[in-house]
């Protein structure tokens, strides 16, 4: 007879540890998820920038992205939103086919994207003292900066990011 009485506790107690367990193991899965290491994709805000003019190819701006100070994270090897002006024909193009590798920013580690902002070959183009810059799918937030000098611009294209300035160059043709 006791041993009717003493198996509905057993199995009382069984579910209680099991119950602890579970409830142990959720909770330090959360708290290593709240200390994860991973790194999040970079958003316009997150980033720096700096627009240069290049003589190489032709003439073209390169532009340096850097983490703010205590920003860890990404940009995809695809290239930047930017534009010169507020109409679509001022929207830079892809000057590359392939998406290239991601680029992780941190520290004084820079991604840096070529824009060349005339492509054709003739005397056509408005002139631009501005570039309006994002990152891709953060249109909303773009910054808007200086450049180095006046651009005519006639079907402007612009590289991937890239982690070495030299793979940012962007080769007409």
């Amino acid at each position: 007879m006791r041993s009717r009485f003493t198996a509905p506790s057993a199995r009382l107690a069984l579910a209680a540890v099991a119950a602890m367990a579970v409830t142990a193991t959720a909770t330090a899965t959360a708290t290593a998820d709240s200390r994860s290491t991973a790194v999040r994709a970079c958003v316009t805000k997150d980033l720096t920038y700096k627009v240069s003019l290049k003589t190489q190819a032709g003439g073209y701006f390169l532009v340096t992205a850097k983490a703010k100070s205590g920003v860890t994270c990404y940009l995809e090897g695809v290239f930047p939103s930017a534009s010169f002006g507020s109409s679509a024909d001022t929207e830079v193009s892809p000057a590359e086919h392939a998406v290239g590798d991601r680029v992780t920013l941190s520290g004084s580690t820079a991604a840096y994207a070529g824009i060349n902002p005339k492509t054709t070959n003739n005397d056509h183009g408005r002139e631009f003292d501005f570039l309006h810059l994002a990152v891709a799918g953060d249109e909303t937030n773009a910054v808007t900066l200086a450049l180095p000098e006046t651009a005519t611009v006639d079907r402007p294209t612009a590289t991937n990011w890239h982690a070495d300035p030299a793979d940012a160059v962007p080769f007409s043709g």
